[in-house]
């Protein structure tokens, strides 16, 4: 089944409301990255989210120069790549080189999309996590969106946004914005289903994307793929717990991208579309315990500009 697309708010751009997370958690060697590209395209994946931290852009530029060869798709234009800027180059003089060394990586003469990967800086230097404490600088909201805008407008990118960004910190962007971001990528999923945020961002006219969307550690256990509820939920469906929060998730009118090397974990992750969660599914689902998986107290210092998770996240921790 065709992944479904969602249209971007610049540009005509639209964006496949699944794709495959390329930060593999231990990291693998290139071979394997660019093989699960090749596998990816082969059951239907056609949105591949990359970051500059991740050191996955040439494996995944590999791959896409293979997909290409063989013809497994018509033409470049039936991918998706999204990549994100470091805090490293979060400056407004360092933007443009950046996605233009992303590119080369790549092996493309655009992105799909470019995002802004923290609303941090960091000291100017070669991409490196995690960023020490004493090496974070203050973010430069109308600088470093306006480099943003210029990436698109050189037709470096197609479209541009956000990642990890709160409704404060959206407004802060949005107040001296020409072009709004066109996505804001955060943890969404059953444990963390940011109801608040999405509803914000769709009054801004921005497409939520999902990481994270099966949850992770916490406490000790992960909450989604271990949740009884969703597990009840599951099984009276004849579906994975995997399947039901991706859906769970695509009910919410967002987009999500999900972590999975394994070929047939890629291809139950796109058989969500033909069926549905009902109104009882969803309420029972809203009871779910709420935490982040992602703290982001990495994104932290004593030395600023956040000294605190409840600073970055601006209370909404």
């Amino acid at each position: 089944m065709a992944i479904p697309t969602i249209r971007l708010n610049h540009g005509g751009v639209s964006m496949p409301v699944l794709g495959l997370g390329m930060a593999p958690n231990p990291a693998v060697p290139d071979e394997v990255t660019k093989n699960a590209v090749l596998e990816a395209v082969e059951v239907g994946y056609r949105h591949f989210d990359t970051a500059t931290i991740y050191f996955t852009e040439n494996a995944l530029g590999e791959g896409i120069s293979e997909v290409l060869n063989r013809g497994m798709v018509g033409s470049r234009e039936e991918l998706f790549i999204t990549s994100k800027l470091w805090c490293s180059d979060g400056h407004a003089d360092l933007i443009v080189p950046a996605l233009k060394t992303s590119l080369q990586n790549l092996k493309l003469e655009y992105l799909d999309l470019y995002l802004i990967h923290w609303p941090v800086s960091g000291k100017p230097m070669p991409p490196a996590y995690p960023i020490q404490p004493e090496d974070f600088r203050p973010f430069d909201y109308k600088g470093v969106w306006a480099a943003m805008e210029e990436c698109q407008k050189l037709g470096l990118t197609k479209a541009i946004g956000v990642s990890n960004f709160t409704r404060k910190k959206l407004e802060l962007l949005l107040a001296t914005a020409t072009i709004p971001p066109a996505v804001n990528q955060v943890e969404v999923n059953p444990t963390w289903q940011q109801k608040e945020l999405i509803e914000f961002c769709k009054t801004k006219g921005i497409v939520v994307t999902a990481y994270s969307p099966l949850g992770g550690p916490l406490g000790g256990h992960n909450g989604v793929m271990e949740s009884n509820l969703l597990k009840e939920i599951a099984n009276a469906k004849g579906k994975t717990v995997a399947q039901v929060a991706l859906r769970w998730a695509y009910e919410q009118g967002i987009t999500v991208v999900v972590k999975s090397f394994n070929k047939d974990r890629m291809k139950q992750n796109l058989e969500i579309f033909d069926w549905e969660l009902t109104p009882e599914d969803h309420e029972k689902i809203s009871t779910i315990p709420q935490a982040r998986t992602c703290s982001g107290l990495d994104y932290t210092s004593p030395f600023g500009p956040f000294r605190t998770v409840e600073e970055l996240w601006d209370g909404e921790a």
